[in-house]
C-alpha cells in the first residue's frame, strides 16, 4: 500500500502535537508537585520548635582588686571626723535668769547593772513555785488556787501539766453533796475558779458523766485565754444539776458508765486527775446492768489510764460506802494522789 505525501504530513503532524502536549502536562505537574512541597514545608515550619540561640552579652565587672580598694576608700571616708562649729556664743551682759544647780544624783542607778541580780531573783522565784501555778502559797490560794505545791482543789493539793477534772453528776451525787454543804453550783464555782488561774503552761479537760458523759472537748485544751474562757461559758450554760444526763448532740450515750468515761480520759493522757463522785457506778453492758465491780475500775486505772506511773488519782466522795471508799483510797494512793470524804 502507498502512502500518498498529503497523510505523511497529517501523521506527523499529530505526533508532534501529542509530543508538546506531554511535555506541558509534564511541566505543569513538576510545577504543581514543587509548589505542594513548598507549602508543606512553610507550613511545618510553623509546627517546628524554634531552633535555640545562644547569644553572649557583654559582662562588665570591676577586677577584685580594684572593689575592695574603692570599699576601703568609702569606708575610710565614712569614718572621717565632720567639720564642727567650736566657736561658743558668749555674752558679757547680766541675764535675768540663772540656771538652777545639778541636782544629786543616785550614783548606784547610774553604775552598769549586775546580771546574777536577775538570774538570783528567777532562781529564788522558781524554787518557790510547785509544778504548777504561782502566789504565797496554797493556803492563801485557797479552793481552785495555785500555791506552793501546786494547785489545789476542794481541798485537796495536786501538782500536774495536764489537768482532767470528772464530775459524778448522778441523781444520788447531788444529794449527797447538797447534804455536805457542798452543792452542784458550789462546786460548779470552784471549778470556774480552778479555770481562771491556769497557767499558760498547762492543759486541761472536764467530763460530765452520769451513766452517758457530756466532755468539754474530746481532747485536753492549752490553757489560753480564749480556752479558759470557752470552758468557764462551757461550765455555766451546760452544767447539770438535775442528776440526769438524757442523750443528745452534746451527750455521748455510754452502756459502759464509768468504764467508758475512764477510755475517754486515757486517751487525753492527763498526769492528774480530780473525780467528784460517791464512788457507786452503774453500768448497763454485756448483758450485765447494776453496780460496776471495782476489779473492772481497778484494771482500766492500772493498765491503760496511769499504766506509766505519771497519773495521779484524786477522789473527792461524798457519804461513799465504806468498801467503795477503801477502793478509791487504794487507787488514789498506789497513784500518788488523795482522796477525802465530804459527809
Amino acid at each position: 500500500m502507498t502512502l500518498s505525501p498529503s497523510r505523511i504530513i497529517s501523521s506527523g503532524g499529530s505526533s508532534r502535537r501529542r509530543l508538546v502536549i506531554t511535555i506541558i502536562l509534564i511541566s505543569i505537574g513538576i510545577h504543581v508537585a514543587a509548589g505542594i512541597v513548598a507549602g508543606i514545608i512553610v507550613v511545618a515550619r510553623y509546627f517546628a520548635e524554634a531552633p535555640a540561640e545562644f547569644k553572649t552579652t557583654k559582662d562588665v565587672r570591676i577586677p577584685a582588686k580594684k572593689r575592695e580598694a574603692k570599699m576601703n576608700m568609702a569606708a575610710l571616708d565614712a569614718i572621717a571626723p565632720k567639720p564642727t562649729f567650736s566657736d561658743k556664743m558668749q555674752s558679757s551682759r547680766p541675764t535675768a535668769f540663772s540656771l538652777p544647780d545639778v541636782p544629786n544624783l543616785p550614783l548606784d542607778q547610774m553604775l552598769p547593772l549586775d546580771p546574777s541580780q536577775f538570774i538570783g531573783d528567777q532562781i529564788a522565784s522558781l524554787s518557790n513555785i510547785g509544778a504548777m501555778g504561782t502566789g504565797s502559797g496554797a493556803a492563801s490560794a485557797g479552793a481552785g488556787g495555785f500555791g506552793d505545791k501546786g494547785m489545789s482543789f476542794l481541798g485537796i493539793q495536786s501538782s500536774g501539766q495536764r489537768i482532767l477534772l470528772l464530775f459524778d453528776v448522778s441523781l444520788s451525787v447531788t444529794h449527797k453533796a447538797a447534804k455536805a454543804g457542798v452543792p452542784l453550783e458550789k462546786i460548779q464555782q470552784e471549778t470556774i475558779n480552778l479555770i481562771g488561774k491556769l497557767p499558760i503552761t498547762s492543759k486541761f479537760g472536764i467530763i460530765q458523766f452520769t451513766q452517758n458523759y457530756k466532755p468539754f472537748s474530746k481532747e485536753l485544751l492549752p490553757a489560753t485565754d480564749n480556752n479558759r474562757a470557752a470552758a468557764v461559758n462551757w461550765v455555766q450554760s451546760e452544767w447539770v444539776t438535775k442528776g440526769s444526763m438524757s442523750e443528745s448532740s452534746k451527750v455521748t450515750s455510754n452502756a459502759q458508765g464509768f468504764i467508758g468515761v475512764l477510755d475517754v480520759a486515757a486517751e487525753m493522757k492527763p498526769d492528774v486527775i480530780f473525780i467528784i463522785s460517791d464512788g457507786s457506778f452503774q453500768w448497763k453492758a454485756g448483758g450485765r446492768a447494776g453496780t460496776i465491780p471495782w476489779k473492772d475500775v481497778k484494771k482500766i486505772f492500772t493498765e491503760n489510764l496511769c499504766k506509766s506511773g505519771d497519773c495521779k488519782v484524786n477522789f473527792i466522795a461524798f457519804e461513799a460506802k465504806d468498801g467503795d471508799s477503801r477502793e478509791m483510797k487504794n487507787i488514789s494512793q498506789r497513784s500518788g494522789g488523795k482522796m477525802i470524804e465530804l459527809k
